[in-house]
């Protein structure tokens, strides 16, 4: 086991997203009245009960989709499906079989949760091809977004690209969202044209959020907001997570606004979860993450703890920006990462996340007011935002 986050501490005033400066101090994520989103339970881990139901949700999700994705995969031509079986786990890179991990299958889990808290378990049973689009897209997304942000590890193995090639392992992220559109295509059901077109537009939203992402490292920190970091995240996580659960809600025939409250409930839910990956990007324990410590901010990634520093307007926040202003230089990253601490980065993102579970949970209710129906969507949102890295 790792080391659980710390807890964040109260009192500090930063600007919210609007950009009106707070003046009452924020309530520590965990503390009571509050359900924090991280290290709530004293050990930095889930809850017992919480956590089971979601991690007996995932297992079943990968049970289900996992098939679905091995034929697709299978399909492939030679070498792109020896890229694509090594990107998931599946295969070493010497094409020999491999026991590694191919994710945690939020996303599908998503999809299949939706469909049964609208629809029951045959809606369930109808949606696993598009539970597994889902999951495609957002391997697209990874193999894609290692190769430019130059990232060596994913999921405790070297990425695709650092084995082979950048191009090849671009290649293989575009035949992975073809593959998501042809199951989607070639599903009889009568919702997959529907669920085809959410995916596409989401598709391309993910690719504008990118490219607001790739062009934010080239602001200097006074150029950066809170409410673009926010807009850029939402587009590049809140955005599939919603169409996960969007076109979950679609395959059991819901209606135009349970559909799109649906949508909003994976947005906030992943906008919670963005906050807490960018946590643990920077505090987390690498032998958990499967990433090397402080890699964020060796690259002086701009992430949403750090934008929330450089907008306290403290002495810390100058400190930072001067901190960051030297790419080349890594420095001390234990020291920049107290930096961003002192500045109320960690305290903000800690609370923000649990002010986004807030508004998910409300969308949630729009869309299934059933608490019993609605327990799926919600423990996995729970457990997606209660982890510690």
């Amino acid at each position: 086991m790792g080391e659980s986050l710390m807890e964040p501490r109260t009192g500090t005033t930063l600007p919210a997203p609007g950009g009106q400066r707070g003046t009452e101090p924020r309530q520590a994520a965990g503390a009571p009245g509050r359900r924090g989103p991280i290290g709530t339970q004293g050990d930095g881990g889930v809850a017992p009960a919480e956590g089971h139901e979601a991690v007996m949700l995932l297992e079943r999700a990968r049970a289900e989709v996992d098939p679905v994705l091995r034929a697709a995969l299978g399909s492939l031509p030679g070498p792109l499906r020896r890229i694509a079986l090594y990107h998931f786990g599946w295969e070493r890179a010497d094409g020999s079989p491999a026991e590694g991990g191919s994710g945690k299958a939020i996303r599908p889990a998503l999809v299949l949760a939706a469909a049964a808290a609208l629809g029951g378990p045959e809606a369930r049973a109808g949606a696993a091809r598009a539970a597994a689009a889902v999951e495609l897209v957002h391997n697209f997304t990874l193999l894609h977004d290692d190769v430019m942000d130059r990232d060596a590890t994913r999921r405790h193995r070297p990425t695709a690209w650092t084995v082979f090639g950048d191009a090849d392992a671009i290649l293989a992220g575009d035949t992975l969202q073809a593959l998501a559109l042809r199951l989607l295509a070639q599903d009889p059901h009568p919702a997959s044209p529907a669920a085809a077109a959410r995916l596409a537009d989401c598709v391309i939203e993910l690719c504008a959020g990118q490219h607001a992402d790739t062009a934010l490292e080239r602001c200097a920190p006074a150029e950066v907001t809170l409410d673009g970091v926010l807009a850029m995240a939402e587009a590049k996580t809140g955005a599939l997570l919603g169409s996960a659960c969007a076109i979950g809600g679609l395959y059991a025939g819901a209606s135009d606004g349970e559909v799109e409250a649906l949508d909003a409930f994976g947005r906030e839910a992943g906008l919670a979860f963005q906050l807490i990956d960018d946590v643990i990007g920077i505090w987390g324990d690498p032998s958990r993450t499967g990433k090397p410590v402080g890699a964020d901010l060796a690259a002086r990634k701009k992430s949403l703890p750090v934008v929330a520093a450089f907008a306290s307007g403290t002495p810390a926040a100058a400190e930072l920006a001067g901190l960051y202003a030297r790419p080349g230089d890594e420095g001390d990253l234990d020291h920049i990462a107290l930096t961003v601490e002192r500045a109320g980065g960690r305290d903000w993102a800690q609370g923000e996340a649990a002010d986004r579970m807030a508004r998910a949970m409300q969308q949630l209710a729009r869309a299934v007011p059933d608490p019993e129906a609605a327990g799926g969507l919600l423990a996995l949102a729970e457990f997606v935002t209660r982890r510690t890295g």
